[in-house]
């Protein structure tokens, strides 16, 4: 019998969220501490904290030094987002729209630091190739550093946003279908060219080859969705 996946970072974030949003978990109450809450979940801390950097990015949670995580969003929490229940496919189209300027603005702005990080995701993405989980992962991450590479507050909170619904059950369920040893190889290789061509100072190369690495996975998830 297979042993179910670990879940990300992203899903006990989204997990966390629901309970915030739903009423189960009222403002300023402390959550879990996280050695309890990566008990609960099967994971590592670091995938906890991971998951509360991320709910306190999005204004949901507060993050106190040495007491723990606290609930700060209104009791009566905000209206859904209209991303929140944004298809796979809609959400590929409005990473199409803003990816590929992204790598613009990377070969503008990126520093050392940033291609440090990006280099040290494609590490983790390349010995990923039979991992889709952690595959997934490191996939978000390093989309969001390079997010994060060209200093734009708003497109780093908007890549931010789809990266949150990523562990939805319908992001789950598109990743079961299209992740596999195959996929996840074309998908390392077409980072890794974006990556050099960032590297490189060649933006219109970076756009180009960011088009087509979300062409290519906008093709499978048209696919998956067929079955």
């Amino acid at each position: 019998m297979l042993s179910r996946p670990k879940p990300g970072s992203a899903e006990i974030a989204t997990t966390l969220k629901r309970a915030i949003l739903g009423g189960e978990l009222m403002r300023n109450e402390r959550l879990p501490a996280e050695r309890m809450l990566a008990e609960r979940y099967g994971v590592s801390r670091g995938t906890v904290r991971e998951a509360l950097q991320r709910l306190q990015q999005e204004r949901l949670v507060e993050i106190r030094a040495g007491s723990g995580a606290y609930v700060t969003t209104p009791d009566q929490g905000p209206a859904p987002l209209p991303i929140e229940s944004a298809r796979p496919l809609e959400l590929m189209d409005a990473r199409f729209a803003l990816e590929p300027h992204m790598c613009r603005l990377a070969v503008l702005h990126a520093d050392r630091a940033d291609f440090e990080r990006m280099e040290r995701l494609m590490a983790r993405m390349e010995s990923a190739d039979g991992d889709p989980m952690e595959f997934s992962e490191a996939d978000a991450a390093w989309h969001q550093a390079l997010a994060e590479s060209t200093g734009n507050n708003l497109l780093i909170g908007i890549l931010n946003q789809i990266n949150s619904v990523r562990s939805l059950d319908e992001w789950t369920r598109m990743r079961r279908l299209t992740l596999n040893e195959p996929t996840i190889a074309k998908y390392n290789a077409q980072h890794r060219q974006v990556l050099n061509a960032i590297r490189a100072r060649e933006p219109e190369r970076a756009a180009v080859l960011m088009k087509e690495h979300l062409e290519t996975a906008r093709l499978s998830l048209t696919r998956a969705a067929a079955t």
